[in-house]
């Protein structure tokens, strides 16, 4: 029963941490509980398969169309949405015989739908209803004497949506935080499985074994930025959130150098230190050799002992069997408890410490772990380390408002205009196609300006849904077979393509888009308009929709991904300057500013970028230089916001540490840096740069002949120092593919200036 249980445990926390916070399983069962509900509830008032059909879809709609994250607020914008779904079927009833005032309002609706985004979570839900809803009316071709009827099932699907939202599937922002920290948790023990392994693997494993390393490090940071995200509405205060949020960035970063610094170790250490494990390997071993073989039991043994504690990382786990491995591991932050090594293993001791202290400092903010009792001195010194922290923690200061662009700078405003053009385009091509069926190519026009921001984005998102479309048509002919004329089974299949379609949206386009086909067959064969050249059409108006997308984002207030990527290029480099210069100034004796935030605000900067790119570097992208020189500049800037984030680190626990010291000399490295990002800055920005990228001297050397006592303080002042080497070796990198002039003996190697 013991060895099913922790079967069971080990798969949930691998469904949990490819899922964070479940937050795809409950929108998929929210929605597909709501469609139930209005089925169960419409038949058994005794509606036509028809309005069967119409009140799955409107349930659908109102459950998914919702994303705001207060329970009070889903609340208001489900009420405000019933009166705008009324207005949308019964204009779409009035107009369905006039085609060209039906075609003019459409335009309009959409124009008015996708500028509501403007208006935050609830503009947007609420265009969303009014445009879906519409599309249902002629998706079952409704009129005006069964509007009656229409009215009781779209009230009914509401209902149904409300109940399935707030009593089957609840979801309060305090639960989403609860199960992001539980994923959190299980993508951290996931990625410490993943380092052993890299500890362990043999050469010709240790590529794949990579490959598992980064996977599960970029899923961590995912449920890192997806916890900050929520912890507003999820924690009591602001105090809290931001305790908790420097928790997180405390143990991500840990969890993250742990990993760098094994795979360093194992890099120059590979025959003597790591792989003398091997049965019968001692006997003629030096006793050099012996240590490190010591030295390298010592480390696995004490990577499983970690990975105990973030498995246990709950709070009904209490005795003193975890405050003793706890302890232990935290007695690595002291120099005279590491064991005899190589500096690059002992490097790998100390970063266990400090992650033993990062774990101990999340299980705090979370639970208050009451186990003091059982502290050695080391334990306790970390408890009053975060206990200084925690004091230090004030309220939120608030942000500078940006300077929001106006008319048609807005981004709502031209994307209004842009699908509004594109979906004119679809309406006229649509009707040569079908007169019954054009409203596919707009469907399709509309849903490619979704959450895309240039040109590119648009290219691939059209691209992806065609590919989807296309497979959907060959299972949608598949089911529609074996279904035939039982009702209830394609009911069934099409709750089966609703999950699979909002389980999957989040990962690939493609795929849901697959699932929606699929379920759009099912339908027709409840409706009885099912054939292969329905299919088909689906599949010429999908093309036809995405063409008339992509000529809209081209010639009607276009942005170019250069020009997006580029923008987005100059805030990370912005935001990197931040955490750079506040760290630098921080550990070089400043004040203390709030270095997790600006930490945050970098993250989320590399987000966008990465988003921005996705069109440069996607497969079908022709220019291959192009999507290589992207891909190398996002690497760079990944590794620059690691140091950076390290060094934030760092700089956080000078104010309440007695290990950690300020170094006035580290002002000067600091300059260098930010020196050089911002010219690459005003290069990025099509600005003279002011001078060229200084590089030269290493930073170790630049803090004059006191360099040797800094190095020698201990791992602390190393660990800075490396930090801010590769810092600058970075943004010297940078600035060759992004073309940033360099000095004399440098400029040889500049290249070109955009990402794109």
């Amino acid at each position: 029963m013991a060895v099913a249980r922790r079967t069971a445990k080990s798969v949930w926390d691998r469904f949990s941490a490819s899922d964070p916070g479940l937050l795809r399983l409950m929108a998929g069962l929210r929605t597909v509980g709501a469609i139930l509900l209005a089925l169960a509830v419409l038949a058994l008032v005794g509606t036509s398969v028809t309005h069967l059909v119409a009140g799955a879809m409107t349930a659908m709609v109102a459950t998914f169309a919702i994303q705001e994250k207060e329970v009070r607020g889903q609340a208001i914008t489900l009420a405000l949405g019933l009166p705008v779904a009324l207005a949308a079927i019964s204009l779409g009833a009035l107009l369905n015989s006039r085609v060209i005032a039906g075609d003019i309002f459409f335009v309009m609706l959409i124009f008015g739908a996708v500028y509501s985004r403007r208006f935050g979570d609830r503009g947007t839900a609420l265009g969303l209803i009014g445009f879906q809803v519409y599309f249902v009316s002629l998706f079952v071709s409704a009129s005006v004497p069964a509007l009656p009827e229409l009215f009781l099932t779209l009230t009914i699907a509401f209902a149904c949506s409300a109940v399935a939202r707030f009593a089957l599937v609840p979801e309060t922002p305090e639960r989403t935080l609860a199960r992001l920290r539980e994923a959190f948790r299980a993508r951290l023990a996931q990625l410490v499985a993943h380092q052993i392994e890299l500890l362990d693997a043999d050469a010709g494993d240790v590529d794949a074994v990579l490959v598992d390393l980064r996977r599960s490090t970029a899923r961590l940071h995912e449920a890192a930025l997806m916890i900050q995200g929520r912890l507003e509405e999820g924690t009591r205060d602001a105090s809290a959130a931001a305790l908790l949020q420097r928790r997180v960035a405390d143990a991500e970063i840990a969890a993250e150098r742990l990993g760098v610094l094994l795979l360093n170790a194992r890099s120059a250490e590979r025959v003597e230190t790591l792989t003398l494990h091997l049965p019968n390997a001692s006997a003629a071993m030096p006793a050099r050799a012996r240590i490190a073989q010591d030295a390298g039991s010592a480390l696995r043994r004490d990577l499983r002992a970690l990975l105990l504690l973030m498995v246990r990382l709950v709070p009904d786990d209490r005795g003193t069997a975890l405050p003793y491995v706890r302890n232990r591991l935290l007695g690595y932050r002291e120099e005279q408890g590491l064991p005899q090594g190589s500096p690059a293993v002992q490097d790998c001791f100390r970063a266990v410490g400090e992650a033993a202290r990062a774990i101990l400092g999340l299980r705090l903010a979370v639970d208050a772990a009451q186990d003091e009792e059982y502290d050695t001195p080391e334990a306790a010194r970390s408890r009053e380390e975060f206990e200084a922290e925690e004091i230090s923690i004030s309220g939120e200061a608030a942000a500078a408002a940006e300077e929001e662009p106006t008319g048609l700078r807005r981004p709502t405003t031209r994307a209004a205009v842009q699908v509004s053009v594109g979906s004119a385009l679809a309406i006229v091509g649509g009707e040569f196609l079908s007169t019954q069926r054009w409203y596919w190519a707009v469907l399709t026009c509309w849903v490619v300006f979704l959450n895309t921001a240039s040109t590119g984005e648009i290219l691939v998102k059209g691209y992806r849904r065609l590919v989807g479309t296309v497979l959907g048509v060959v299972a949608g002919v598949a089911l529609a077979g074996a279904v035939g004329n039982h009702t209830w089974i394609a009911f069934a299949l099409v709750l089966l393509c609703v999950f699979g379609m909002f389980f999957t949206a989040p990962l690939s386009y493609a795929l849901m888009s697959f699932f929606v086909t699929a379920m759009l067959g099912l339908l027709y064969t409840l409706l009885n308009t099912y054939s292969l050249d329905v299919l088909v059409l689906r599949v010429e108006e999908t093309a036809l929709g995405a063409a008339c997308g992509i000529i809209a984002a081209v010639l009607v207030l276009p942005v170019r991904t250069s020009h997006r990527t580029d923008e987005e290029l100059g805030t990370v480099l912005a935001r990197l300057r931040d955490v750079v210069s506040a760290a630098v100034a921080q550990l070089s004796g400043g004040p203390a500013v709030d270095l997790v935030d600006l930490a945050r605000d970098l993250d989320t900067a590399l987000d966008d970028l990465r988003s921005s790119t996705k069109p440069l570097t996607h497969p079908i992208a022709p220019l291959r230089a192009r999507r290589q020189n992207a891909r190398y500049v996002v690497a760079l800037l990944e590794t620059c916001a690691y140091h950076a984030r390290s060094l934030a680190a760092t700089a956080e626990l000078v104010p309440s540490s007695k290990s950690v010291a300020a170094d006035a000399r580290l002002a000067l490295a600091g300059r260098r840096i930010t020196h050089n990002i911002d010219l690459i800055a005003a290069h990025v920005r099509d600005e003279e740069p002011d001078g060229e990228i200084e590089s030269g001297a290493s930073i170790a050397s630049m803090l004059d002949s006191g360099r040797h006592e800094v190095l020698r303080t201990g791992s602390v002042a190393f660990r800075v120092l490396r930090h801010l080497q590769r810092l600058d070796e970075g943004i010297v990198g940078l600035a060759r593919p992004l073309g940033v002039p360099l000095a004399a003996r440098e400029e040889k190697a500049a290249g070109t200036r955009s990402v794109g």
